[in-house]
């Protein structure tokens, strides 16, 4: 299964390079409620992401219409303003010298924009490296569209949050944090912060190191007492770019702090001291 989610991400990374930093305007948020949302799925029927991609969208997606397309159709499909679209694409950064690339979950527009890369992006959200192992991230879609909804409501009805950089807005909800459980896995911190002793001395508050499984599971009961880390970094793929940082809501689904570090010798791929600080004050 991994090895055929790996084909699926290579065939995206052909169709797709959207900019992150794109911002909609409050015109093309609001085209997006007239829109049928076409679910990219890879054209190998038995690719895992297939699979839970339908299942998430099932029991999620309550803001249009949808339906699952072939990547075969999404090139004739994409210039028709009738339609969004969700799916995986690659990014990578003009002024990253590293050549990184990234996994994104876009929400975008159809339009006649010739060139793919132009096509308006409501809310691209990071996942993954390009080349991480799925298993690391595909149980936290289910959360992701979630978020995305709450997102695009938001963004629509106060226009004055669009804007560059616009997740960061949700680090004023950071705060919050101390009131709930904050999950963490154990691989997705720094060293300097990476066990229970360590933790303790910087963030004097409820938190739990637990499994990928933990999290899922905490996810699908929508457990209101819990927010957990999502860490987009290389993992071993020796590539050193950004790492992002994103709390979210078991619950909620609501982005609880969002930032992103470059990595270097002091900043390493992972949750910082320095993130636990700006959460314990």
């Amino acid at each position: 299964m991994k090895k055929l989610f790996f084909v699926l991400i290579i065939a995206l990374a052909t169709l797709t390079s959207f900019s992150p930093d794109y911002v909609p305007t409050a015109d093309e948020v609001n085209k997006f409620y007239q829109t049928k949302t076409l679910v990219v799925l890879d054209d190998n029927p038995l690719a895992e992401y297939n699979f839970v991609i339908k299942d998430f969208m099932q029991k999620e997606w309550k803001l249009t219409q949808f339906d699952f397309i072939k990547q075969s159709e999404f090139e004739e499909k994409r210039m028709d303003k009738q339609y969004s679209f969700i799916l995986l694409n690659s990014v990578r950064f003009d002024k990253d010298k590293s050549l990184a690339r990234y996994i994104f979950l876009s929400l975008v527009l159809g339009g006649d924009d010739k060139i793919v890369s132009n096509m308006p992006d409501l809310c691209p959200v990071p996942i993954a490296y390009y080349g991480v192992d799925e298993d690391h991230y595909n149980y936290k879609f289910q959360t992701i569209l979630r978020f995305m909804q709450q997102h695009v409501e938001l963004i629509h009805k106060n226009p004055k949050l669009i804007k560059t950089n616009a997740l960061k807005i949700y680090n004023d909800s950071m705060q919050s944090v101390k009131t709930k459980t904050l999950y963490l896995i154990k691989d997705e911190l720094a060293p300097e912060c990476n066990t229970e002793a360590k933790i303790k001395k910087i963030y004097p508050y409820k938190f739990k190191i637990v499994s990928r499984e933990e999290v899922a599971k905490a996810i699908d009961e929508r457990n209101p007492d819990v927010v957990f880390l999502h860490k987009v970094g290389p993992e071993g793929t020796r590539l050193i770019a950004r790492c992002y940082k994103i709390l979210i809501g078991a619950a909620d689904s609501k982005f609880y702090y969002f930032d992103y570090h470059k990595i270097e010798d002091d900043a390493p791929d992972g949750f910082l001291a320095k993130d636990f600080k700006k959460l314990a004050k």
